[in-house]
């Protein structure tokens, strides 16, 4: 394991590396501007079309609770290529799924599939780098995987100009194949010397140990409100911000996609000056800078929605927010796994379960309140304020000593 932070990171790696990490937001972003057509074709309402979202989800957050802890045990090269593989297999039978409770089961298989790619990724980082050096290797990965986002949406609405839905599930067919050739030339990272023995007791017993330890748990919860932060700007934002019912100078569709791509590029922008700085100035603090910066941000956009109807208002705000997750995850996810050591597949698998389960209940829940710019905003502040209480314990707490 790398003990110092690297000044030079192979390409090949990185490219890999944040290709796999991209997998949720590819298999989530890819297809969301051909779900109307999708809907109308499997004759089925939109809201279960939608529901392909949250199946993939819940798959994502099963795949690295499943996967993580394995990899721990059998090494991560194989159960990564397996996971690559069964990615590009099922999003290819995904293109002919012939009704709605086929494809809601396929999205299933998709999502664990690219779960083992995200949380295998984030375990080969640990096993290679100490905290701070991860910390920028994961600031790294996400130049890459942060143009997911901004891709995924953009390229699925310019292939519904040659082809349909299926031809969208077909591109991340060959999205996913052109990952398992990039898997191929990674090497195995824990060699067996570094491996865990034991059968299903010892995962249960190594699950519960990872989750009692606070200096995998805190940042981890920071990761978590930040995630559940930005779900709620994507959950919430597409209505808010084109619904002229709620705001003034609602955006059109074309006007929504350039926002959400900009803000994407913040999350970018923000990752590169981690991983430019964090050798100065370590990853705890930078993660603070993070926190702070949503909290002002967050409590800039409640007071627009209070005071203002302008869509133009909350734009600002919005992407200062957004931009914010380019600080909070490498950082958080450096700090989360530095004291993991032979452990760091487990706790790769509970700190990806931690980002979903926030991310895939509380938008939701807060909607029932309405879908509106203060409900967003206030969910936003409120999430952002549980982070900044935790990021407090972080602080606080001693820095992790690496594990083997």
């Amino acid at each position: 394991m790398t003990g110092s932070v690297p000044t030079r990171v192979p390409l090949g790696r990185v490219l890999a590396l944040g290709g796999l990490s991209a997998f949720g937001p590819l298999a989530l972003d890819l297809y969301l501007p051909a779900l109307p057509q999708l809907a109308a074709d499997l004759r089925t309402p939109e809201a279960s079309a939608q529901l392909t979202l949250s199946t993939c989800m819940v798959g994502l957050a099963l795949g690295q609770l499943l996967v993580g802890p394995a990899t721990d045990r059998v090494g991560r090269r194989w159960p990564l290529l397996a996971g690559v593989g069964l990615f590009a297999v099922s999003a290819a039978l995904c293109a002919l799924a012939p009704s709605i409770e086929v494809l809601l089961a396929l999205r299933l298989l998709t999502g664990i599939a690219g779960g083992a790619g995200l949380v295998i990724a984030r375990a080969m980082v640990r096993d290679l780098y100490d905290s701070a050096a991860a910390a920028r290797v994961f600031a790294l990965l996400m130049l890459v995987s942060g143009t997911a986002p901004v891709a995924g949406p953009v390229l699925g609405g310019q292939l519904l100009r040659v082809t349909d839905w299926r031809g969208v599930f077909g591109a991340l067919a060959a999205i996913g194949a052109v990952l398992f050739a990039a898997a191929l030339t990674q090497r195995e990272t824990l060699p067996p010397e570094r491996r865990r023995a034991g059968g299903l007791g010892v995962v249960a017993r190594t699950l519960r140990d990872v989750a009692r330890d606070r200096t995998f748990l805190l940042p981890g919860l920071v990761q978590g409100l930040g995630m559940c932060a930005m779900f709620t700007y994507i959950a919430m934002g597409s209505f808010v911000l084109q619904d002229p019912a709620v705001v003034d100078g609602a955006l059109d569709a074309q006007g929504y996609a350039l926002v959400f791509a900009v803000n994407a590029l913040g999350i970018v922008l923000a990752g590169r000056i981690s991983a430019w700085s964090v050798g100065r100035a370590g990853p705890r603090r930078l993660l603070g800078a993070g926190v702070a910066v949503e909290l002002a941000a967050a409590l800039v956009l409640l007071v627009c929605a209070l005071t203002t109807r302008s869509v133009w208002a909350l734009l600002p705000p919005l992407f200062v927010l957004v931009s914010c997750t380019g600080l909070l995850m490498p950082n958080a996810t450096a700090l989360a796994l530095g004291g993991q050591g032979h452990r760091a597949g487990t706790a790769s698998a509970l700190l990806g379960v931690l980002q979903f389960a926030f991310a895939a209940t509380v938008p939701p829940l807060a909607s029932l309140g309405g879908v509106t710019p203060v409900v967003m905003a206030a969910t936003i502040l409120g999430s952002a304020l549980a982070g900044g209480l935790a990021y407090v314990a972080v602080w606080r707490m001693r820095q992790p000593v690496p594990a083997g």
